[in-house]
């Protein structure tokens, strides 16, 4: 089975994407590579609710999701932007196709602690024979929302359900694109990353909390036995790629 890559998309990157981004699809595409890309559009999603004077309340990095949000979140990730990632990707000639939870189940999921996050979920289940035979011929665009086992939709949070993805799907490479090239330490980028130097950096506040997620859903991921994991604003740059503590 040909190898899959997983590339993360915040929202805010969906508007800066550059030439070499599409240009790295298409040679992945041509080598055979199945492609799934998991976008967010959290920038977008709190915009509107400011805009229609909505409280933005966050904990440990998870949008507190009432079924206001919960509605408004959809709105903006099925309806802006994977329409937007879909139009910049078939404006260079890639094949696309554009996925969510809904799609023969595609994703299912329960709450993470519906107490305090309200509909904030995790990915329990993937439908795989659906989505490969998906991706046999397309590239793959996923918004980060799953249903629960009785219908009920979570938002999850994206990096989250890349890294669910690229464990349950045994992904060769999760890549996490943010908006900095890497981990930065003392100036310069970090080409490799172990746990417990992830570990180290968060204590010396050198990772912080918008980092601090991807780097824990990175060594998730490693863990659990993906391929490669890298952090990097560009997906045709090294980035800082997370290791396991053996391979030091």
């Amino acid at each position: 089975m040909k190898k899959l890559i997983i590339i993360k998309i915040g929202g805010a990157a969906i508007q800066q994407l550059t030439t070499a981004f599409f240009h790295q699809l298409q040679t992945w595409h041509l080598q055979g590579h199945r492609i799934l890309i998991v976008h967010g559009g959290g920038p977008m999603i709190s915009q509107l609710m400011t805009r229609l004077q909505l409280p933005v309340k966050k904990m440990n990095g998870l949008r507190v999701t009432d079924d206001q949000t919960l509605a408004l979140t959809k709105l903006v990730l099925l309806g802006e932007a994977q329409p937007a990632l879909l139009t910049q990707l078939a404006q260079h000639h890639l094949p696309v196709i554009g996925l969510n939870a809904a799609d023969n189940q595609l994703l299912v999921g329960d709450y993470v602690n519906q107490a305090q996050l309200g509909a904030v979920g995790k990915v329990t289940t993937v439908n795989q024979s659906y989505l490969q035979a998906s991706l046999a011929h397309h590239i793959g665009v996923l918004a980060p929302l799953a249903l629960t086992a009785t219908g009920h939709w979570l938002n999850v949070n994206a990096d989250v359900a890349a890294t669910a993805l690229a464990q349950q799907l045994q992904a060769e490479k999760l890549v996490l694109l943010t908006d900095v090239p890497g981990i930065i330490h003392h100036g310069n980028v970090l080409t490799t990353l172990s746990p417990h130097q992830a570990q180290t950096l968060t204590q010396q506040a050198v990772i912080t909390a918008g980092m601090r997620p991807k780097v824990q859903a990175a060594i998730q991921a490693i863990q659990a036995g993906v391929a490669q994991a890298v952090i990097t604003n560009a997906i045709d740059q090294p980035g800082t790629a997370i290791i396991q503590e053996a391979a030091i």
